[in-house]
């Protein structure tokens, strides 16, 4: 499971927020340039370029409506994509408003990237020939 704390500058901005509650504060984001920073390196598009972006038609409707949803909803629909959205006391991340609709645009490829998305979960290796290699030394032995 992908975990959007791992992005980059999320862990930090969300323990500012930790200390400046208003910071995660969607009526305020534009106060905030840092969350817009933190938005574009994480996905590759700013809060109101997600904004902008047309839903596709077969968005599902778990995302098709993040903004109305509470916290722990947002965070139970994430989990159904395959997304931790928690933090490590499993507490939806108080970014998580500001930051759901870039990441569903971003994990379902509509706008946007994320810095991993390339990257498989475990790196590609060819067990069967490193398990045959390794009972081929076992014989000798």
């Amino acid at each position: 499971m992908r975990r959007l704390i791992d992005l980059p500058g999320v862990g930090d901005l969300e323990l500012k927020a930790l200390m400046k509650p208003r910071l995660a504060d969607p009526d305020l984001r534009d106060e905030h340039p840092e969350v817009d920073a933190v938005a574009r390196a994480a996905f590759g598009l700013s809060l109101d370029e997600a904004d902008r972006v047309p839903l596709p038609a077969d968005w599902p409707d778990h995302l098709r409506e993040l903004h109305r949803q509470s916290p722990a909803d947002l965070a139970r629909a994430f989990e159904a994509e395959g997304w931790d959205v928690t933090d490590r006391r499993r507490k939806p991340l108080r970014l998580l408003p500001l930051f759901a609709l870039p990441l569903a645009l971003a994990a379902r490829g509509v706008a946007g990237t994320l810095p991993f998305a390339a990257e498989p979960d475990h790196p590609a290796t060819d067990w069967g020939a490193n398990l045959k290699a390794e009972a081929g030394r076992f014989r000798k032995r």
